[in-house]
């Protein structure tokens, strides 16, 4: 296994984008990451983008990124009202609202949902990603789920406990609407990231796992 190492000096990364169909999927997918490159950086600058949201659903999702991006001293949080589980049928739109973040954010990582997710909003996402920012750095998630999509990572963040910990706390608290879910309990979100650790050797035991389909040293 290679490890590779972002520039600590110079330009990269200094910009992050990071984009979820749902109000707790950046969060899931990518919260750790996030927080572990601010912990190295907290010049970073992020744009925190959610597709689909309701009234409380949106309270939700803002308050979690404040709460991720709180050491954070550029950053800026967006959450769309996109009809949840209808993403194909508003594809147009979602495509519009894409257009307008090309000229206006030029991101060094996207962090954005695994193309060859089952389901339908993200695998939208991931596509309009593709579209929109050819020449980034892309990063896919992943989320588990009942569809059991869970395939075979290649890019991994090792994750120490501490943000390990810090990632579950702030999901589990800040998005209470979920708790009827059988799929959303602290142990779900922890084992994930305890098996990718395991796959990456990872010294803490934790990590979070994405899909780089291109990458240029």
């Amino acid at each position: 296994m290679q490890q590779v190492e972002f520039a600590k000096n110079g330009r990269f990364p200094r910009r992050v984008l990071c984009l979820g169909s749902h109000c707790d999927d950046i969060e899931i997918g990518c919260g750790g990451a996030v927080l572990k490159l601010l912990q190295q950086d907290r010049n970073l600058e992020v744009l925190w983008v959610v597709f689909a949201s309701n009234k409380r659903r949106a309270e939700e999702a803002k308050r979690s990124a404040q709460l991720f991006l709180k050491s954070c001293k550029k950053k800026k949080v967006i959450v769309k009202n996109f009809r949840d589980g209808f993403f194909p049928y508003s594809g147009a739109k979602i495509k519009d609202f894409f257009e307008t973040l090309k000229p206006t954010f030029s991101p060094d990582i996207v962090f954005t949902h695994y193309r060859d997710d089952r389901h339908q909003d993200h695998r939208l996402i991931s596509d309009l990603t593709w579209n929109t920012f050819r020449d980034n750095l892309i990063l896919e998630y992943e989320i588990p789920k009942y569809d059991g999509d869970l395939c075979a990572p290649n890019f991994f963040m090792p994750l120490s406990k501490e943000i390990s910990a810090q990632k579950v706390d702030i999901i589990s608290e800040c998005f209470k609407t979920q708790n009827g879910k059988q799929w959303f309990t602290r142990d779900t979100l922890t084992s994930l990231m305890r098996l990718r650790g395991v796959e990456s050797r990872s010294p803490s035991k934790y990590a979070e796992a994405f899909y780089c389909r291109k990458i240029i040293l």
